[in-house]
């Protein structure tokens, strides 16, 4: 299985496959699955499936086939395998089609469909047309680098804004005559850094909520004081905090803001949004995996809530049913030049989706039993 496992995730890594490219590698994955024995197809948008079983309980194994753009050599070295897509999220799509062809070997009597998503790192269009069509399962896995002895439990939320600022416009040699709108945006900036809520622990660095400048441009260098500058601002936020109710609060600082620089003009655009989410601790999919983690590595599970925002927040939210993130890699390397996964780790992963999956069905099956009267 090492070989093929090796393998399989070093063909993966050789398929550049930046988000909105991703057609070489569906393509490439629904051969793969069909030659292990699954049911596979590909959906509307590229997204590729492949499916083990018809009992219960049904898991769906979600994972994205793309990238950040950028390619990197493939290579092995020190045992381990360098590439784009190493950890992000590559590895651990492999380690899910390996433990489900593992379990179909062995005749598993639940149900798992893998899923290979496409533009994760974009817009989220995979998983969007995903919950369109309304999946069907009883418990969900997203692959993501959590490292083999974590389970991601949550992730922030995120705002996506972009806010023009325009003034009246002249010779910089009279600063004091002009508003500049470069200014003007940082002095909006500062009102945004300040928008905090109640429920809110400032000494958390997930319960809390954060602001970045992702991108600035505004004047041309020339003797003329800036009048339109434009930001992209990204916000993360902790559940129970929804993005209306952020975007609102940047709302209501904005007319704060305008109320005090007449001659500034603010307009803003929301580019982009998502859920914050926290899964249910207690639920049988993550005693299932704690389980399947200690047997493996020998380790307690830790239960980690990132910064970050993944597919699992708008899947979960929707859904309802229980849900986690796993996968073998360190989210340290995530968009690297070095992004690279231990050969051993990787495998480890295998395994303990392999165990996990297997506990599951088990604890379905003691649930089921202790049900029924007869």
């Amino acid at each position: 299985m090492q070989n093929y496992a090796v393998n399989l995730l070093t063909k993966l890594l050789e398929i550049y496959s930046p988000f909105g490219g991703e057609k070489e590698i569906s393509n490439f994955l629904l051969e793969e699955m069909r030659s292990l024995g699954f049911h596979s197809w590909t959906d509307e948008v590229g997204n590729v499936f492949g499916e083990i079983g018809t009992g219960k309980p049904s898991v769906l194994l979600c994972g994205h086939m793309d990238t950040i753009q950028g390619y990197l050599p493939v290579k092995h070295t020190d045992g381990k395998i360098y590439g784009r897509g190493a950890v992000d999220a590559k590895a651990p799509l492999a380690a899910m089609i390996l433990a489900t062809s593992l379990l179909q070997k062995e005749g598993f009597l639940g149900k798992v469909i893998v899923a290979g998503l496409v533009d994760e790192e974009g817009a989220g269009r995979g998983v969007r047309h995903l919950l369109s069509k309304n999946v069907q399962a009883d418990y969900a896995i997203f692959g993501e680098p959590s490292g083999v002895e974590n389970i991601t439990i949550a992730y922030k939320g995120s705002l996506h804004l972009k806010i023009i600022f325009e003034t009246k416009t002249g010779h910089s040699s009279a600063p004091w005559l002009f508003d500049n709108s470069v200014e003007k945006a940082f002095e909006f900036w500062n009102m945004i850094k300040g928008i905090h809520f109640l429920l809110e622990k400032p000494e958390s660095r997930f319960y809390s909520l954060t602001s970045c400048i992702t991108g600035i441009k505004g004047g041309d260098a020339s003797s003329t004081v800036p009048s339109k500058c434009e930001f992209h601002i990204d916000l993360r936020f902790p559940p129970p905090l929804t993005p209306q109710e952020v975007f609102a609060a940047v709302k209501e600082s904005a007319q704060k803001y305008k109320a005090t620089n007449p001659g500034t003009s603010v307009s803003f655009t929301l580019e982009d949004s998502n859920p914050a989410f926290e899964a249910n601790k207690s639920s049988p999919l993550i005693r299932a995996m704690s389980i399947a983690i200690k047997k493996i590595s020998g380790k307690p599970a830790s239960l980690l809530r990132k910064t970050g925002t993944g597919d699992m927040n708008l899947f979960g939210i929707k859904t309802k049913i229980p849900v986690i993130t796993y996968g073998p890699g360190s989210s340290h390397l995530d968009h690297t030049s070095d992004e690279n996964i231990e050969v051993k780790e990787y495998l480890d992963g295998v395994a303990v989706l392999y165990e996990g999956l297997k506990r599951l069905y088990d604890l379905e099956k003691s649930t089921e039993t202790h049900k029924d009267p007869n």
